[in-house]
């Protein structure tokens, strides 16, 4: 499972708050090729995102696990959610 966080770090109180969070399960696939379900959470604050109730879920499949970073994967998740359609 990959963990993705995203927290705001404010540069006027020194606060942290954890303001989204996505979870990439690997549900199959092979050493090279993989198959993911990705899920990002409802809420804007850790203690709602612990609840971990599903806003938007998808899945990427075929993925060159060892040929690409990770963030290629992330980029992938969110597509497969439908987030970056907007302008």
């Amino acid at each position: 499972m990959i963990v993705i966080r995203v927290e705001l770090h404010s540069a006027i109180t020194g606060r942290k708050t954890e303001i989204a969070r996505m979870i990439v399960d690997n549900i199959g696939g092979n050493d090279r090729r993989g198959e993911y379900r990705c899920r990002a959470l409802r809420g804007r604050n850790s203690s709602a995102l612990d609840q971990r109730i599903v806003q938007r879920e998808g899945r990427v499949r075929d993925y060159p696990r060892k040929d690409l970073h990770v963030w290629n994967l992330v980029a992938r998740a969110l597509k497969a959610m439908g987030y970056g359609g907007h302008s």
